[in-house]
């Protein structure tokens, strides 16, 4: 499967490395963050920069993660959405539940000033 996991002091960055976030992939990557949020993370960036295409079943993967993330009094943060991904999230209006970063970079400084306010 297509998913790197990055993990650093504060938070865990999953990159998912497939072009498509759909039925085919997005049980794998609900069990990653389960994982991942199983072993004590509560923060957590999903980076789907590589997807050029995600359906329902890919949006319900993202929308674990940041349950997950929540019910761990965490941040979860959605990054590098490709202009369809994007639209399709808007279209959803998933763009006012998910924290939603342009970068890596923003993500985690997205991360780090919730950090601040505990």
């Amino acid at each position: 499967m297509g998913f790197n996991i990055d993990k650093n002091d504060n938070y865990t960055i999953v990159s998912v490395n497939e072009e498509k976030l759909d039925t085919n992939n997005a049980p794998a990557l609900k069990s990653e963050l389960v994982l991942v949020s199983g072993n004590g993370e509560r923060n957590i960036i999903l980076d789907i920069s590589a997807c050029q295409y995600c359906d329902s079943s890919g949006l319900s993967a993202i929308l674990v993660g940041n349950r997950l993330c929540k019910n761990a009094n965490g941040t979860f943060v959605l990054c590098g959405l490709t202009e369809a991904v994007d639209r399709l999230i808007t279209i959803s209006q998933l763009d006012t539940v998910l924290n939603i970063a342009y970068s890596t970079e923003e993500a985690i400084d997205i991360i780090n000033k919730e950090e601040e306010k505990l």
